[in-house]
């Protein structure tokens, strides 16, 4: 993720908790789960909205299959899986990622990829030096209602291939590096995000 999309979503978290704070002392407890189990993550429910954050993430959420043979990356604390979402009457935001190992080359996976995705509509193929897992992903601080569509940015050079498909509100990711220190086959992140409300609200 780019820097500035985990400042946005670390302000709406620290917002969101904030209110239910607020929101817990005025109209009483909320439902809330336990910790205890880390990999189902944190829920929260009000009257206010619903959040929700944790490593549970999975395919069906991102939309895509995971591709043949592939290893969930488990190993890369920089890379690890993420479930978000936070939801009120006023705006709302997802996001799902998800870290994997393949033993096969970059090609194939974008070959695999760039299919499953064209049922969400025209696949925008970029090119970063930036890992998989560290994806451009496109936000505006536009406040502008209507969503845009989707594009590739920087000077389009390095090793990295993401493929892109959907509107900054509503998009799909795949990012697809080769693996690292010289080793033989790729690494690929796969990501949704979903977002309504003014931006300025988040």
């Amino acid at each position: 993720m780019t820097q500035a999309l985990r400042k946005k979503i670390l302000a709406a978290v620290s917002c969101a908790l904030c209110g239910y704070c607020f929101i817990a002392i005025l109209v009483g407890p909320a439902s809330a789960q336990s910790q205890s189990d880390q990999n189902k993550g944190f829920d929260v429910r009000s009257s206010a909205g619903d959040m929700h954050l944790g490593n549970d993430a999975d395919s069906h959420q991102v939309g895509l299959p995971v591709y043949p043979g592939a290893r969930e990356r488990k190993h890369d604390e920089n890379r690890s899986n993420a479930n978000l979402s936070l939801f009120t009457s006023a705006f709302g935001v997802k996001l799902v990622v998800l870290n994997y190992d393949s033993d096969d080359a970059p090609d194939k996976i974008i070959a695999f990829y760039r299919n499953k995705l064209k049922k969400y509509g025209k696949v925008l193929e970029c090119r970063t030096s930036k890992r998989s897992g560290d994806m451009n992903t496109d936000t505006d601080s536009d406040d502008s209602q209507k969503s845009k569509e989707l594009k590739c940015q920087g000077d389009q050079t390095g090793d990295t291939i993401e493929l892109k498909v959907g509107t900054e509100d509503n998009q799909h990711i795949v990012a697809v590096s080769p693996a690292e220190n010289g080793h033989k086959g790729s690494t690929f992140s796969l990501v949704y995000i979903y977002s309504r409300g003014k931006q300025a609200d988040i």
